[in-house]
């Protein structure tokens, strides 16, 4: 989709969320949602990890105002999806205690803020590795048929959409951190493939579990992340072109890979959902979406806080969020993922709903 395509329906996002919601109810019985804090609204809260969003400010702009765990001042873009077709407004989160499976049938996420496709990645911060958000779908399948019966069961299963997001981690917080030594194992060209790989073998047993109508994100440009801005001192200050270099190399080798999947696995609908270039467009060109800082987060300094570094003794935290890209120093504002949202909802998602 081109760039400025998404700036014209960002404009009539309101619209289109309603008439989703009012025409497709009936068709998509449940989002269920792996990944990493993109996607996380909250299994983070309940297992021993200092990679936490459960404070303020975060989750600010949130109806409630109350912080669940989401890594933003409000909604994640699977929460927009999700109002989008009918469903909930907010994906739980399914370790979250507050909800239980009359929730879950409609929508769940496993995600976990940190994690990667590499197991590695998630060992950095101990947080949920990608084999055990499977675990937890397998779980969830049980619990399921307990409760709805087999036939609808498997309905659920087979006819959900499923969000998968995930990557960026290991890249920032395992490879280029030299944390986990993967950067002696591998060359930058090799952990891709490796990512690739790892990415498919997921796929596949997800596949195997009844997963069939999937969108599979690709990596934003990395690179201009904040915290990554702030490092890049040669660059003074500017987008890390390297770390943007390897995201469009990996998007390109984990589109190939669900080119392949796809001719392999009867029956499955796996689609690549891109973002990489209408994040830069929106870097590009800020007025056009109402924006006035693309460089910097919304939380503290904006440089490098994330995390209970943005927390709400942040004195320099601004005001309003939707003039920012960034919320944090990592993640985006809600405005950004609700445009992410619909982005996904008009491309790798159109044919589902």
């Amino acid at each position: 989709m081109a760039p400025n395509h998404l700036t014209k329906h960002t404009l009539l996002s309101h619209l289109l969320l309603t008439f989703l919601s009012l025409s497709t109810a009936a068709h998509i019985p449940a989002i269920i949602v792996f990944g990493d804090s993109t996607v996380d609204p909250g299994n983070n809260n309940v297992i021993g990890t200092i990679l936490k969003s459960n404070f303020p400010p975060y989750g600010r702009d949130l109806t409630n105002k109350m912080p669940t765990g989401r890594f933003c001042n409000g909604r994640l873009p699977t929460d927009f999806i999700s109002e989008a077709v009918g469903l909930p407004s907010l994906v739980p989160a399914y370790l979250d205690p507050a909800y239980n499976i009359k929730d879950f049938a409609k929508g769940v996420s496993f995600a976990s803020a940190g994690t990667g496709l590499d197991t590695a990645t998630s060992d950095v911060l101990a947080v949920i590795p990608l084999w055990k958000e499977i675990e937890y779908f397998k779980d969830y399948q049980k619990k399921l048929r307990r409760y709805i019966g087999r036939a609808r069961a498997k309905y659920t299963v087979n006819e959900a959409i499923y969000i998968i997001s995930i990557g960026t981690n290991d890249f920032l917080e395992n490879y280029f951190l030299f944390v986990t030594g993967r950067f002696l194992q591998f060359t930058v060209e090799e952990f891709e493939d490796f990512l690739v790989s790892q990415a498919a073998e997921f796929l596949t047993s997800i596949y195997r579990l009844g997963a069939r109508k999937i969108s599979f994100a690709g990596l934003s440009p990395m690179g201009c992340l904040p915290l990554e801005r702030t490092t890049n001192v040669i660059g003074k200050g500017g987008c890390n072109a390297k770390y943007n270099r390897v995201a469009r190399d990996f998007n390109a080798k984990l589109q190939r890979m669900i080119s392949d999947l796809c001719r392999k696995l009867p029956g499955l609908k796996l689609r690549y959902a891109g973002v990489y270039d209408s994040v830069l467009q929106i870097i590009s060109n800020p007025s056009h979406y109402g924006l006035e800082n693309v460089e910097e987060g919304c939380c503290g300094t904006g440089k490098f806080e994330m995390g209970f570094l943005c927390d709400s003794k942040c004195p320099l935290t601004c005001p309003d969020a939707n003039k920012y890209l960034f919320w944090d120093a990592f993640h985006p504002t809600e405005k950004i993922n609700r445009l992410m949202a619909n982005l996904t909802i008009q491309t790798s998602l159109r044919e589902f709903i």
